[in-house]
């Protein structure tokens, strides 16, 4: 375990976090976040679970296995990580995803209410942020039926995996985005919002 690239990955988790739980996307204790660690054997460190996601410390990380479940060789074993876990190490596996955002913003859930067979987006200047065209592009966001069986949402998000469409929306839950790194997952979170906000307001149907 090289406990300096934990303690960074504490630190970028927490400092990510403060600011989703300031937009009110993290509200409560809800939503996580999470970074790759290693690919062989996959490790993520992700925050933990029942914490305030607007006051965490680089301490208040997990780090997982593949399936989302916490290892015993880290600092803090004792960490419970979210059941959602589960979930992140399958996108992070499937996608090649270097970090993941799950928050609870209200738009997606919103826009697979209206939309449950997935949010088509297309002809928007604000899809470059997530590496699409602006013009003659169009981009469907898959939605997935809530479970609280991760391997059951793992299927759905694995089924529906487009390479170029880093966003799942769990339907009456919330969203999963992912990037590169952390940064890059933040920006697509914040276009993604953009882009669903508009549809809400411009789309009855």
């Amino acid at each position: 375990m090289n406990t300096v690239a934990l303690k960074e990955a504490g630190a970028a988790l927490a400092a990510e976090s403060a600011r989703f739980a300031a937009l009110g996307w993290m509200r409560g204790t809800s939503g996580n976040l999470s970074q790759t660690l290693s690919r062989d054997p996959l490790r993520l460190a992700v925050t933990v679970s029942g914490r305030d996601k607007g006051e965490l410390g680089e301490q208040d990380v997990v780090v997982v296995d593949a399936d989302g479940a916490a290892v015993a060789d880290q600092p803090t074993p004792q960490a419970r990580p979210s059941a959602e876990a589960g979930l992140h190490a399958r996108i992070a596996r499937v996608a090649g995803a270097g970090a993941v955002v799950h928050v609870h913003m209200l738009a997606p859930v919103v826009a697979a209410q209206r939309w449950p067979q997935g949010v088509v987006l297309r002809d928007l200047e604000m899809l470059k942020g997530l590496q699409r065209s602006a013009h003659d592009d169009e981009m469907t966001v898959p939605v997935v039926a809530n479970s609280q069986d991760m391997s059951v949402l793992g299927d759905a998000f694995e089924a529906g995996f487009d390479p170029a469409t880093p966003a799942l929306i769990v339907a009456r839950h919330g969203v999963y985005v992912w990037g590169r790194d952390l940064q890059q997952a933040r920006h697509r979170t914040e276009c993604l919002e953009w882009l669903l906000q508009f549809k809400l307001a411009t789309e009855q149907r």
